[in-house]
């Protein structure tokens, strides 16, 4: 199977991630659809963006890939491997192709454990060096993430935000991963520092081979580093597309209105610019929306949106979106409401 042209590394077919919460003694449990049949394909060597509103299903999603949640239904094939159905024994082993960087670099890390500790753990565990070998290795991962290797024995609360993520990036890289979850990994840090991060991993990625599912809600990251650009809404993919294509003319009406809210650093465009509002707040996963789950708040919604559950489909070359008012012939949305047009991409 290829991606762009590119072979496939990991397909999420039907991923879903449902939770039961607030149960009680007089009241039954609910089911929360965090994440609800997802379908991806991430390529070898590429960056995917995945993006959306807090609460969307982004972290979950990344989470569920590498099964540090638990998946509820579907399949992640992983070189023909089914991650989310492999026993615990053998997912403990593929641990050590497939990683995460975690968002919050002051809360992933032990603060009873040194540097060298933290980032030597995975290597000892999968057994990749022993004894005296651990300390070279760790010294080598400590300069390729830009630290500086006599600050092995240092513990985390003596570093700045900055060099605690570059350390959660060397123990990720420790295993000679081939797949990283990066989950809002430049959130937490200073925007001076933000930069230096997504260079780093950009480096990292062109010397190592690396393929990144980068979560974010932070569009202008999402940009500088990403081929591809997924957007997720309410537990569901909406729209999908190369990373330049998807600025430059995005489809969903959601799409739209993430990309409108990021500012342009020339104050004459900004001044220029008509910032899209949405109407309403984003729907419980308790008890989403029937059809399409964005047309409460959708400005060209019809009364069919509410009951016809639109799929991921192919609009323009490489560019997918969810949504029956659009269709190949007749792409864009606005055009089609001006004209009356019903149910077209059905």
């Amino acid at each position: 199977m290829t991606t762009n042209g590119s072979e496939t590394l990991i397909s999420i077919q039907g991923l879903e991630v449902h939770y039961k919460t607030g149960g009680g003694l007089f009241r039954a449990a609910k089911n929360v659809r965090a994440v609800d049949g997802v379908y991806l394909d991430i390529a070898k060597g590429e960056t995917l963006g995945l993006v959306g509103e807090s609460g969307c299903g982004k972290s979950t999603l990344g989470r569920a890939l590498l099964r540090l949640t638990e998946p509820t239904g579907g399949r992640v094939l992983y070189n023909g491997k089914d991650l989310a159905h492999l026993p615990a024994s053998q997912m403990r082993e593929q641990r050590k192709d497939l990683q995460m960087i975690f968002q919050d670099p002051y809360a992933s890390l032990n603060p009873r454990m040194t540097v060298g500790q933290i980032i030597g753990e995975p290597i000892k565990t999968f057994k990749l060096a022993n004894g005296s070998a651990v300390t070279p290795r760790v010294e080598d991962l400590m300069e390729t993430v830009g630290l500086s290797r006599r600050f092995i024995k240092r513990y985390p609360h003596e570093f700045s935000g900055g060099q605690r993520q570059r350390i959660g990036i060397a123990r990720a890289l420790a295993v000679d991963p081939e797949f990283i979850v990066a989950d809002e990994p430049i959130s937490a840090l200073d925007v001076s520092i933000q930069a230096q991060i997504m260079n780093l991993m950009e480096r990292l990625q062109a010397e190592k081979g690396l393929t990144y599912l980068f979560i974010s809600h932070d569009l202008r990251a999402i940009r500088h580093l990403s081929d591809r650009v997924a957007v997720m809404y309410l537990g569901k993919i909406v729209e999908l597309a190369d990373g330049r294509e998807i600025y430059r003319d995005p489809l969903m009406p959601y799409t739209r209105a993430l990309i409108s809210a990021v500012p342009v650093p020339d104050p004459e465009i900004e001044s220029k610019r008509e910032r899209i509002i949405l109407r309403g707040d984003v729907p419980s996963p308790i008890n989403p929306p029937s059809g399409c789950r964005f047309h409460t708040r959708c400005p060209f919604a019809i009364p069919d949106c509410s009951s016809i559950e639109p799929s991921l489909a192919e609009i323009k070359p490489r560019h997918q979106a969810a949504c029956i008012r659009i269709s190949p012939e007749h792409p864009y949305i606005e055009a089609n409401a001006a004209a009356g047009l019903g149910v077209i991409g059905k």
